[in-house]
């Protein structure tokens, strides 16, 4: 996705309090989707900046359509709690005394420590939990600890003393997710998908037990359930399902895909979703497949859905997926204007760089739309993915194909609200910025769509290789992103594009080159501590990739670091040979998946992707200063509120747009809370 990643109610907000202390207004409840009086974004605290995104076409769908998004909605809602759980074994116990303080207490809502607990309650409802959602490092309270014992006191929270204890000490599960190859990542992630006591070779010992030597068709193994010691210290899962761990949220969620297979839009979808519900009642994993199948294969309807456990970058291993749900409609005229790289899937399959036996001979059941998101959940929300590829399973999407789309009016939002100041400061000369304001969003949009249509879909293993997540471990994820993303640098600049009509001239993608370089090798820095290393995934491919084509074309001055009035630069001067440089790292890392090549996997991660120059960091955190755009963005959902007649019929969903964070995080908790605070 990415990349692999999210208010619907009758009832009216719960009243609320921001960072002011001030009860929240309904302003902008409703509002026209006229974008120049839109109002995108609606908060900012610590490194992020909370929007609100736009549903075009909405008002346009069939009241079938509408309840169909409506349940769909609903059903992704009423796992929420799982996210929270899943992230960190005391983060519902932590929520619940954030939502019991700001709705309760009776004290003073002003001042530095209040401010300073807002902040810190808001970074928490941002993350799903007391990690941050991208840099993974545990978010330290700053106020005292005195201060959040007289706020539990004075509004009737709870709080044991052992999870206080856990929030006010740095060193206490520091990490959710821990890829420091020098560490158990297991015993060193604080993610809740292991017991505690359990080591990362115990995993892979179970799990290689588990495995069916030459199946063509595996299952995605520990996709669905925690690990843990039984009373006899033999490994078992704790199965995610209906009746089992998360049963309580998973059985309001079957409640709602019910109701959706109702009003499914043709007999594909329904099959779709009845899978599904069969998944969350058995638990089985083969079930999950054959959901994922009927799923892809239904290419016909105008309201889709995700939902499910999907991705699995907040497991050190990559094996177990985070709860995540998406709700979108199709945009058809965007969604024409770009589907010639659906069309032409086995043209660049066929004109790739790759070993020819890494190559797909047929190229199947590639769909490709730009859609407007309605509704977000889980792994998808706050913080949002701009384009999704799925199902995960190299085997259907070898066999079956794969879905892929951009989130149009995501995009829309994140184009709307941000400013250039990070241009003005670090892209090499005035040329580079008007080629970023002219072409920057075009540019981005072709990158996710190639990224995810053609770059997902790529490759395939050689005969008897089992799954990435078996070779590759720990590096399987950052290395199927920086796969993908190498797909779409290298077409970036092809000229095929410009006769397909997808783009008017390759300046197009010299913006994008410009971009990734200025990004993968300096601006993501901006989103780090000093001091820290690159673990998370996706920043982690983006610098491998950028360091990468640096290095191996520094005897051509391809690309040139340069330093100017105390700042450094990155300059590319020769865009045709970092497309071959782009090319030339493809292959291998095409070679790397389908061979299962776990030491060249480490290294190049390990030796291009990790490590930070400090001095430069340094340097890009005192210039990002300045710029008044935060590194982070997420957003506030859609309200679907149903109209219902005198006999209790569904007659219309209307939509809003609320515009108050915390207000909707509470509301959240108070109408889709449903499980207990341990599991």
């Amino acid at each position: 996705m990415q990349r692999s990643a999210l208010a619907l109610l009758l009832f009216p907000l719960l009243m609320a309090c921001g960072g002011n202390g001030q009860a929240p207004t309904e302003a902008n409840a409703v509002d026209p989707l006229a974008p120049d009086s839109f109002k995108w974004e609606v908060d900012h605290f610590g490194d992020v900046r909370v929007l609100r995104y736009q549903v075009p076409g909405w008002e346009q769908l069939t009241l079938q359509r509408k309840k169909l998004a409506y349940f769909l909605s609903m059903a992704g809602l009423s796992g929420r709690d799982i996210m929270w759980d899943q992230n960190y074994r005391h983060n519902l116990v932590v929520r619940h005394a954030l939502e019991k303080i700001i709705k309760d207490h009776k004290g003073p809502r002003s001042g530095t420590e209040w401010e300073a607990f807002m902040t810190y309650s808001k970074e928490i409802f941002f993350a799903n939990g007391i990690h941050h959602h991208y840099s993974m490092d545990k978010f330290m309270p700053a106020f005292p600890r005195s201060y959040l014992d007289s706020l539990v006191a004075s509004s009737g929270a709870t709080l044991p003393t052992e999870v206080m204890d856990i929030l006010f000490d740095p060193n206490a599960d520091a990490k959710k997710v821990s890829l420091d190859k020098d560490k158990d990542v297991v015993l060193a992630s604080a993610v809740n998908f292991y017991g505690d006591d359990i080591n990362a070779k115990e995993v892979e010992a179970f799990y290689a037990a588990k495995d069916v030597k030459g199946d063509s068709t595996p299952i995605s193994l520990g996709l669905n359930s925690k690990l843990v010691r039984g009373a006899d210290g033999k490994l078992k899962e704790n199965v995610w399902k209906v009746g089992g761990m998360y049963g309580q949220a998973l059985t309001e969620c079957v409640k709602w895909l019910e109701k959706a297979a109702g009003v499914a839009e043709n007999d594909q979808q329904r099959k779709a979703i009845n899978l599904l519900i069969k998944f969350y009642n058995t638990g089985d994993l083969k079930t999950w497949d054959d959901a994922n199948i009927a799923w892809v294969q239904d290419t016909a309807s105008k309201v889709d859905f995700i939902n499910g456990f999907i991705e699995v970058y907040n497991d050190p291993l990559g094996k177990r997926g985070s709860y995540e749900s998406i709700v979108e409609i199709t945009d058809p005229v965007a969604t024409r204007s770009m589907e010639v790289i659906q069309k032409n899937a086995q043209w660049f399959e066929d004109n790739s760089p790759l070993l020819p036996r890494h190559k797909k001979k047929n190229v199947v059941g590639i769909t490709y739309r730009f859609i407007n998101a309605v509704s977000e959940a889980g792994d998808a929300a706050p913080s949002t993915p701009i384009g999704v590829n799925l199902p995960n399973a190299d085997w259907i999407r070898k066999d079956h194909g794969s879905k892929s789309i951009s989130l149009g009016n995501i995009i829309e939002a994140y184009d709307k609200s941000t400013g250039k100041s990070a241009l003005q400061e670090f892209c090499f000369d005035q040329a580079e910025v008007d080629r970023a304001v002219k072409y920057g969003s075009l540019a981005s949009n072709i990158h996710t769509a190639l990224h995810e249509v053609v770059g997902h879909a790529s490759g395939q293993l050689e005969p008897g290789v089992a799954g990435p997540d078996v070779t590759l471990k720990s590096y399987a994820s950052t290395l199927e992103e920086g796969r993908a993303d190498l797909v779409a640098l290298y077409y970036m600049m092809d000229p095929k594009l410009v006769e397909m009509g997808v783009m008017p001239n390759l300046e197009v993608g010299k913006a994008e080159y410009d971009g990734y370089i200025r990004n993968g090798l300096m601006v993501q820095l901006r989103r780090l501590q000093l001091g820290k290393q690159v673990e998370e995934a996706h920043m982690r491919n983006r610098q491998w990739v950028s360091a990468w084509v640096f290095e191996k074309g520094l005897p051509d001055s391809v690309i040139v670091k340069v330093e100017r009035g105390g700042k450094t630069y990155f300059h590319i001067r020769d865009y045709e040979k970092l497309r071959g440089l782009f090319g030339a790292l493809l292959k291998e890392v095409q070679r790397i998946k389908s061979q299962g090549d776990l030491k060249a996997g480490h290294d190049l991660v390990e030796n291009y992707g990790v490590k930070v120059d400090q001095a430069l960091h340094a340097e890009v955190l005192k210039r990002s200063e300045h710029i008044d755009t935060a590194p982070y963005a997420g957003f506030i959902q859609p309200r679907l509120v149903p109209v219902i007649d005198a006999k209790g019929e569904i007659t219309d969903i209307r939509i809003e747009y609320p515009d108050n964070f915390i207000g909707q995080m509470l509301e959240y908790g108070e109408k889709f809370g449903f499980l207990p605070t341990t599991n």
